[in-house]
């Protein structure tokens, strides 16, 4: 029985996939699709056998294959399909299709695979690539080294790029370009540094470029020495540093300190948006959030308004994430009143949020258990006409039945069943007799009192103390009399 389940539901899962194959990944109608494609995918897309049966299938449809219907099935199956699967169908139709594969439909093969991150995929594609002394093309070494760095292989990487030319592939300015940013990416800032060290004949016209992928490199691993210090080159090369730069340069900084030096925070991030402003580069709002983010995760509340006023008198425009960050870390601290005038404040500037600003927002009032600040947000949230009330319905409703006040609850359903809105949560809170409602308690330490004096907390929690101190005491005078005897 159980193995007839599996295979039904095996069939019913095959069957579902083949009617979204086409209408998912085709412009095309299912019922126009060519009926090649349609019988090729249904072969590779099965879940039914393994990868010798798959072949055998293959073998039997004796279907004419031509270089752009191997592409189409790819481009097709590459979300249904597994990338065994896949991969068995690729090997295959190189080996028994009509035509020779071009090297651009091989290169579309690699980027297949290296987006699907199939390491062992990639690994057998690059080995054949190279024994029929195919071409690899330099989009094909972008999107390969980005997949080989993401998986952690960065060495494979490196040592493609290093044997380019067994691939046909040159060294330029594009590669050496891929590689960097790939290392970078991930925070192997040092190992690209080398690249550009070896390579400074091949990087003429994409300087900048290179230098923005480093910094970044260096600030990810929050290594604001080096970060400088490439600053540094740039100016005395003749780059100037833009505003990409100084930002990405300002976060490395802000996440260094908020780990080490949080008090110095603001100060060095002020020296900073100094330097930029000698430069003729003016910070903007994207500037002050990475350093209102970092005084936020640290609960420095006087900072953030002092920083939220600097921004004001610099002239420096305001979005509605710095309103978030300085309105998120108000009610963080309990200054909910203050919170809510900056809410007031935003509106009043006619900034219009996203739906994140107010889902976070009524989350973190809920969490800190007030939820009537929160209600007042979420009318303040259907007056901008947002839209997207479902979650916060979610979120309000059990927490006001749970807290007891399951009036106000009924109302928020009805309003929300009036309003067309989709409710995840159950009609089951609204119900007093399922819904618990939480009862906070306190808690009372005991206290153990003697006929004399009271006992001391740590009498209390070691009320064993004493007897191990006249054990060791006992101890201490057998080991005396052992000794005296000897």
């Amino acid at each position: 029985m159980s193995s007839m389940k599996s295979f039904l539901l095996a069939t019913v899962k095959t069957q579902k996939c083949q009617q979204r194959l086409v209408s998912m990944y085709s412009t095309r109608p299912p019922n126009q699709a060519p009926q090649q494609l349609q019988e090729i995918c249904k072969v590779v897309s099965s879940t039914i056998g393994g990868l010798d049966d798959l072949q055998v299938s293959l073998n039997r449809l004796k279907l004419p294959l031509t270089s752009s219907l191997i592409t189409q099935v790819l481009d097709f199956c590459k979300h249904e399909a597994p990338t065994r699967r896949l991969l068995r169908f690729f090997l295959w139709s190189c080996k028994n299709s009509n035509i020779s594969l071009q090297d651009k439909d091989y290169n579309y093969a690699i980027c297949a695979f290296a987006k699907m991150k199939d390491y062992t995929a990639i690994n057998i594609l690059i080995s054949n690539l190279r024994k029929e002394g195919r071409v690899m093309e330099t989009q094909s070494f972008s999107v390969l080294a980005e997949a080989l760095v993401k998986l952690g292989r960065e060495d494979d990487a490196l040592g493609l790029f290093k044997n380019l030319d067994k691939f046909k592939c040159a060294q330029d300015s594009v590669t050496v370009t891929a590689i960097v940013n790939a290392l970078c990416a991930r925070g192997h800032a040092k190992r690209a540094a080398g690249v550009v060290y070896h390579h400074k004949d091949k990087i003429t016209g994409v300087e900048l470029c290179i230098y923005k992928s480093l910094i970044h490199g260096w600030s990810i691993k929050e290594n604001v020495k080096e970060a400088r210090k490439v600053i540094k080159e740039m100016k005395l090369g003749g780059v100037m540093p833009d505003l990409f730069c100084y930002n990405t340069f300002l976060r490395g900084l802000c996440e260094r300190n908020l780990k080490r030096n949080p008090s110095s925070l603001v100060p060095e991030a002020l020296n900073v948006m100094m330097e930029m402003r000698s430069y003729k580069i003016s910070p903007t709002s994207i500037s002050y959030n990475i350093l209102l983010s970092c005084l936020g995760r640290t609960r420095r509340v006087k900072e953030s308004c002092q920083v939220l006023h600097l921004m004001k008198k610099s002239g420096c425009a305001q979005d509605w994430v710095t309103y978030y960050l300085v309105t998120r870390v108000l009610y963080l601290t309990g200054r909910f009143g203050k919170g809510n005038k900056m809410v007031d404040e935003m509106i009043k500037d006619r900034l219009l949020p996203d739906r994140k600003f107010y889902y976070d927002l009524i989350g973190i009032l809920c969490g800190v258990e007030r939820v009537n600040f929160a209600l007042e947000l979420f009318e303040r949230m259907k007056r901008s006409l947002l839209g997207g009330y479902g979650p916060v319905y979610d979120v309000l409703i059990p927490k006001l039945c749970r807290g007891g006040d399951f009036e106000k609850g009924k109302e928020l359903w009805d309003e929300a069943r009036a309003m067309g809105v989709t409710l995840k949560c159950s009609r089951d809170v609204l119900d007093p007799s399922i819904t618990e409602v939480f009862k906070p308690t306190r808690k009372v330490s005991e206290v153990y009192h003697d006929h004399t004096t009271p006992k001391t907390e740590a009498q209390i929690k070691k009320p064993g103390r004493d007897l191990n101190k006249r054990k060791r005491c006992k101890k201490k005078k057998k080991n005396k009399k052992n000794s005296a005897a000897a």
